[in-house]
């Protein structure tokens, strides 16, 4: 999910503590092993794989699970399925735009398993163009309001400014828990840098697809998004679903 809600926050938060633990690891490791294998094994040289590494350690995935996938993306090791990206389209209830990345290695699965989820929790399934053009690609970086930088400076909104206006960010916005720094695609690296050099640690740094335009949800309408969001991102073969959806902070406490 983009980081448009609390909501969002929270859940992937409460990923990490419930049973879809393993969900969420099998497809951090993935990430990393499509980004080694497409882009170099030397996170160096490869922010996107830099990124993906630091997910994968944020949310507690074995150094070992990190390793073998390394090795699988640069072919040290066997084992390794061929991925490919699938982007599909749709709505959900109340007219929500919809996109769903995948990384599968069985495309005509794949698609299936979408659309079945797709259709029954409330959502219909779009041509493609249909609904990309109402997104666009930024880099995101979250960091939590609790956390401290290295000389125990409280995170706030003006102490960020100092840091990651000067390094290409385009806009800070408050999450309630936290805080979402958006930047150009070509200046996340730069803007995570001047992130870390300032001393504060992040959340995650990854590019996005945000919204250009939001419809807004009342309280039936969020449930029936969340819920639909939430069941295309039990397949397997999905890695990331976003939605233009907007929630208020009130209809978002009437739901717990």
């Amino acid at each position: 999910m983009s980081g448009h809600s609390k909501w969002a926050t929270t859940k992937h938060k409460k990923a990490i503590l419930d049973k879809r633990r393993a969900k969420m690891f099998a497809k951090l490791i993935k990430a990393i092993e499509v980004s080694a294998r497409t882009g170099g094994a030397d996170p160096a040289g490869n922010p996107t794989l830099y990124d993906a590494i630091q997910k994968a350690r944020k949310s507690s995935v074995p150094s070992d699970n990190i390793d073998r996938a390394l090795k699988r993306g640069a072919g040290l090791e066997t084992g390794g399925a061929q991925y490919e990206t699938i982007i599909y389209e749709g709505y959900g209830p109340q007219g929500v735009a919809i996109l769903i990345e995948c990384l599968s290695d069985n495309r005509n699965r794949a698609a299936s398993e979408v659309r079945v989820a797709v259709t029954r929790n409330g959502g219909t399934m779009a041509d493609p163009g249909s609904v990309s053009y109402l997104f666009r690609r930024k880099g995101v970086v979250i960091i939590n309001k609790e956390a401290t930088g290295s000389a125990s400076k409280s995170v706030t909104e003006d102490s960020l400014m100092e840091v990651v206006l000067e390094a290409g960010a385009e806009e800070i916005n408050d999450l309630g828990n936290s805080f979402e720094i958006v930047t150009e695609p070509s200046d996340l690296v730069q803007v995570r840098g001047a992130i870390e050099q300032g001393g504060y640690e992040y959340e995650s740094a990854e590019l996005s697809l945000l919204p250009t335009v939001t419809v807004p949800l009342d309280g039936a309408g969020a449930t029936k998004v969340f819920s639909l969001i939430e069941a295309i991102e039990e397949l397997d073969d999905v890695q990331n679903v976003y939605a233009n959806f907007d929630v208020s902070n009130e209809v978002l406490a009437t739901l717990g």
